[in-house]
This record gives structure tokens, sequence and C-alpha cells, in this order.
């Protein structure tokens, strides 16, 4: 242990760049692990929707929503966008956008209800493998995404202006084709996984070995008590919000089997970070074809906040505190 009570790379007397290349080493051997983890998961989920797509199986799917999309505000092929982006991601969320013919009001309900509520299949996974049921991660995000859609469909105008498809006729792609691309896709989405995940995982041994996570972790210590996150989550918190779930699955995973987060406090992390995270790429892919960037944002951190302490607050009433278990002493 450092002189600070963190975890060094090293035992100290080391140089600058001997502790650095420490701390590339011991990332590698989780990092890879972590990322073939992913992979195993994001591989066949994506090819079983794109033969969903080519099955024309995915639009029936989607239309089994579509009243209730209706009740929402929404027309029926809005249930098309949903399902897509809860079974992948949003951009393939987007690619089905620019299909449509949807009004601004349409398009910014969906795109919140898309950001609390996607890649379903790998996110809800990792959040499984750190301590929270897949039952309940579910619950939370399909419910936060729903109600959101309710505030949304309240609080915006009636009389936002259509928003033209990009393209609204398609041809229909050969089987060879969509499966050429999806290779190609899939191809460059595994690099970038195997990238990200390394480069985080690196990054947060270096930070740990040069007390940066310990005082990041005292900046953020109030901003984060009053939406009731554990600070010692600090650094997690950041990373789900920056750079989301699946690329910040090696960091939260490996924290929290090292023990550096306990398995409440990573339960209580869960709840915020299923509804809010990513709050960088995603939400600019959204803001780049015209939905306004604060209905999309400030919605999705209350409602995280607000499921935070909903938990709390039957934690503290079905598992009093100094009981194993309650979060109201998790911190």
């Amino acid at each position: 242990m450092g002189l600070l009570g963190r975890p060094e790379c090293v035992e100290g007397g080391m140089s600058l760049i001997d502790r650095i290349t420490s701390c590339i080493r011991q990332a590698i051997a989780p990092a890879i692990k972590t990322s073939r983890w992913i992979l195993t998961i994001t591989v066949p989920v994506s090819f079983a929707v794109l033969l969903l797509k080519l099955t024309g199986l995915l639009p029936i799917m989607a239309s089994i929503f579509a009243p209730l999309f209706a009740w929402f505000g929404m027309p029926g092929e809005s249930a098309l966008v949903f399902v897509t982006a809860g079974l992948v991601n949003i951009y393939a969320c987007i690619g089905v956008l620019n299909t449509l013919e949807l009004s601004s009001r349409t398009v910014t309900i969906l795109a919140l209800m898309c950001l609390i509520s996607h890649n379903l299949p790998v996110e809800t996974a990792v959040q499984r493998k750190t301590g929270t049921p897949l039952s309940r991660t579910l619950l939370v995000r399909l419910g936060a995404s729903f109600a959101g859609a309710c505030i949304l469909n309240v609080l915006l105008p009636a009389d936002m202006q259509v928003m033209a498809a990009a393209t609204k006729t398609v041809a229909a792609a050969e089987w060879g084709r969509e499966v050429m691309d999806w290779l190609v896709g899939t191809s460059a989405l595994c690099i970038k996984i195997v990238f990200l995940i390394t480069l985080l995982m690196i990054l947060q041994r270096v930070l740990q070995e040069f007390g940066i996570t310990r005082m990041l972790t005292s900046i953020l210590k109030y901003p984060l008590m009053a939406l009731g996150i554990p600070h010692q989550a600090a650094f997690l918190w950041i990373v789900a919000n920056t750079l989301g779930l699946a690329y910040g699955a090696g960091v939260i995973i490996d924290q929290v089997e090292r023990g550096e987060l306990s398995a409440k406090n990573a339960d209580i992390l869960n709840y915020h970070i299923a509804i809010s995270h990513s709050l960088l790429e995603d939400t600019l892919l959204f803001v780049a074809i015209g939905v306004p960037v604060l209905w999309i944002t400030i919605p999705r951190v209350i409602l995280a906040g607000i499921a935070v302490w909903l938990k709390r607050l039957l934690d503290w009433v079905f598992m009093p505190v100094g009981r194993p278990g309650s979060s109201l002493d998790a911190d």
C-alpha cells in the first residue's frame, strides 16, 4: 500500500517509467479477459439482430409494442426504433430513424427512451456481473424509459416540426451485402472494444498509482452524495458517464472483483448508471440530428437520482441500518 493508502503497482524507489510500465503489465491480462467476455455477448447478439432484420421478424416484434407507444403520443413505427436500440445500440437506432418521417417531438421522446434503454443484452450482463440482478436492471431501465416518455409527452409542445427522413424509401439489400456490412461493422466494433477497455484498464491503474483516483473521489464526494452515490464510486461514475457501460465494463468489473468497491456500493451505483450513462458520445449522436440536448440529458440525471434514492428508501424500510446489505450504511 502507498503512503496515502492506495495500492501501488510497484515498490517505492522505482522510476516514473518503471511505475507506468508495471501498471501497463498488470492491466493487460484483465483487459483481455474482460474484452473476450464482452465480445462473446456482443457478437452473437448483433448477429441475431441481423437475422431478425433480414427475415422481417424485427418489425413484427416492434408491432407488438406499437399500441403502447401510441399511448405516449407517438406513432406505431416508433416502437421499431426503440426495439432496435434496446437490442443493439444508438447507431443502429439512428439508422432506423433516418428511414422514418417523425416529428421533432416524437424523435426527442424516442431519443430519451433509447438513451436509457439501449444495448440491453450487453449492458445488463455487465451490471449483473457487478452484483445487480438482471430483472432489477431491466425493470429500472425500462421503467425509467417510459417514465421519461410520459414526462416529455406532457412537457413538450405539440406543434414541433416534422423531421424529414434522410431516405424514405430504401431498396432492400441482398443478404450477401447485409452480411458483409455486418462483418465490417462488427470487426471495427470489436477492435474498438478491445482498444478502449485496455486503455481504460491502464488508465485506472495509473490514476491509482499516482493518487489521482483518491483526489477525484475527494472532489466529487458532495455532488455524488446529492445523487445518493457512494463517493468511493467516483471514478467508475466518471467512466460510465463519459464512455458508457459497454466500454467501461472492464474498469467497473475489475474494481468490483478486486474489492476496491464493495458489492453494496456497486449495486447502488448500478441503479444510477443504468439510467444515466454515456452522456457524451451517445447524447451527441442525437444532438447531431437536431434533438435538443437539455431535453435528453437533464431528465436522465434526475430519473437516475430518483432511482437511487428510492432504492435507498426501500432498503431502509425493508433492510434496517446495521443489517447486512443496507444501502444506508454503504457509504
